[in-house]
């Protein structure tokens, strides 16, 4: 076996895998909380998480790949932009702390590369997928490649606009943000302080509570405009779905699909199927594994 460790660094959880890069097969997982913050010590849970998946192999590994928000460099040994949150990240030589090859990649695009390999997008050569969870990220797969841009900068979905006359928020500035509406670090903000995470708003949702109800519905309305938008714009085979917010699973994926057949262009009845992620919350580290089977 080629095994590889995974570190997927989110705001709120860090995940950890060992797996078999060559048939995507998740040996091992670990998962801490992050609690980010002014006196966090996130940057030693994640060389802990390391060594803790090490000692369950007796196998060499080829490397750690860190799936982490922001902007990674052009030789992926760092992220070169990530203002706002986790305080330290960039310009953080990861190779140097952990003493392994490591490659630091958008967290939302090794979330894509995942599923390109091994997962929901495996047979396909277009594919859009968002990772609906703190924030919103994305990543574009077109032409059976993952899409970068210039300054890697591509894909990030969840700064395009669904409401440009609401608010400037956001590390981009970006008026009605579709992170800001469906993101689960504005949640409270959107419900009048009623409700502090999805996973409570969503369950006032499921109980028929108004507000709840009310603030639900308005964000999937707007991440179906999202998707419909992007379906338009680079004409996928396939949207991705994945990151924490998708385990609301029905209450999410009905009223979504609801909304999709209402905006959606479908000239000669083409359709774009829209799927939750083949690995869920764990893409993100499984992609960053992934990599070392290039």
């Amino acid at each position: 076996m080629n095994l590889a460790i995974g570190i997927d660094l989110g705001g709120t959880r860090i995940k950890g895998v060992l797996l078999d890069t060559q048939t995507g097969n998740v040996l091992e997982k670990r998962i801490t909380p992050t609690d980010d913050g002014e006196d966090s010590n996130w940057k030693a849970v994640v060389a802990q998480t390391v060594q803790q998946l090490k000692a369950t192999t007796t196998e060499p590994i080829l490397g750690v790949g860190v799936a982490a928000p922001g902007l990674p460099t052009v030789d992926n040994e760092a992220i070169a932009c990530m203002p706002g949150r986790l305080q330290g990240l960039e310009g953080f030589i990861w190779s140097e702390f952990l003493g392994e090859s490591v490659r630091v990649l958008n967290d939302a695009h090794a979330a894509l590369l995942a599923e390109a390999r091994f997962g929901a997008a495996k047979s396909v050569k277009n594919a859009v997928m968002l990772t609906l969870g703190t924030g919103v990220g994305g990543g574009l797969l077109l032409n059976g490649q993952l899409y970068q841009g210039f300054y890697q900068m591509a894909g990030h979905l969840g700064h395009i606009s669904v409401d440009a006359d609401s608010e400037q928020i956001g590390v981009t500035g970006t008026p009605g943000s579709l992170e800001d509406a469906i993101g689960n670090s504005t949640v409270s903000r959107r419900s009048y302080g009623r409700y502090k995470t999805t996973y409570e708003l969503v369950d006032g949702y499921r109980r028929g509570e108004p507000l709840a109800t009310l603030v639900w519905l308005t964000s999937i309305r707007r991440l179906a405009a999202g998707l419909a938008s992007f379906a338009n714009a680079f004409s996928p085979e396939l949207i991705i779905l994945g990151g924490g917010i998708t385990q609301a699973d029905d209450a999410l994926f009905t009223p979504l699909q609801t909304f999709i057949d209402l905006f959606e262009w479908r000239p000669a009845g083409k359709k774009t199927t829209i799927c939750k992620a083949h690995y869920e919350d764990w893409a993100g580290a499984i992609g960053a594994a992934g990599c070392f089977n290039d």
